[in-house]
């Protein structure tokens, strides 16, 4: 029999998620992966909340900057890319290693 994976369990904290998604940007550059891990949330639901986050940055005279996915294979750059997420294959190369966006906040 398969044992089920349990999903994480959100740390518990003061601030709200988004408030704490927020504050890790604030620190820096990170993956979704890596803001998964920091806030104890499901990838997925990181991406949904950077959303909502560039929305709030908008409407506060910031920005939610992305360091856009890379192709590791042909050095190709998703500049063009709306889409939160890691790009599943490169349209040049074919390939699937590709480096995962980067999410900061601009000035």
């Amino acid at each position: 029999m398969m044992k089920e994976k349990e999903p994480p369990v959100p740390k518990e904290r003061a601030e709200t998620t988004r408030q704490a998604l927020l504050e890790a940007l604030r620190s820096g550059r990170s993956t979704a992966r890596a803001l998964s891990v920091t806030l104890g949330l499901r990838e997925k639901d990181v991406l949904a909340h950077l959303e909502h986050v560039a929305r709030s940055l908008a409407g506060q005279g910031s920005a939610l900057g992305v360091s856009p996915a890379t192709c590791l294979g042909c050095g190709y750059v998703f500049e063009d890319r709306r889409a939160f997420g890691r790009p599943s294959r490169c349209p040049r190369c074919k390939g699937e290693r590709i480096e995962a966006p980067k999410f900061f906040v601009e000035p």
